[in-house]
């Protein structure tokens, strides 16, 4: 059974739809193909967990839209939010100077 959703192939990360605790199983399909990864941390309903390792600095994106950037190494199966992803804005403002 799918437990997250993941909209573009350029999609660094998938959306729960249902929430996982560590070490659980997460299914979604891409491109009509079913995959898997493993939850390295719980992540809870409607937030993203990453589907691809992201470096610090790379761009996260949802729904094939780059929404920040990695404020850190994130790992696949890691929950990504607030913690961990910055905004591209404020890196824009910092090169800036």
């Amino acid at each position: 059974m799918q437990k997250a959703l993941i909209i573009d192939e350029k999609d660094t990360v998938a959306v729960m739809i249902e929430p996982v605790k560590q070490g659980e199983t997460v299914a979604f399909a891409l491109n009509n193909e079913s995959r898997e990864i493993t939850a390295i941390s719980d992540v809870p309903i409607y937030h993203k967990i990453a589907v691809q390792a992201m470096k610090k600095g790379e761009p996260v994106v949802k729904y094939g839209e780059h929404i920040g950037v990695a404020g850190k190494d994130i790992a696949v199966g890691e929950h990504v939010h607030v913690h961990n992803v910055e905004s591209h804005r404020e890196n824009l403002e910092e090169a800036a100077l």
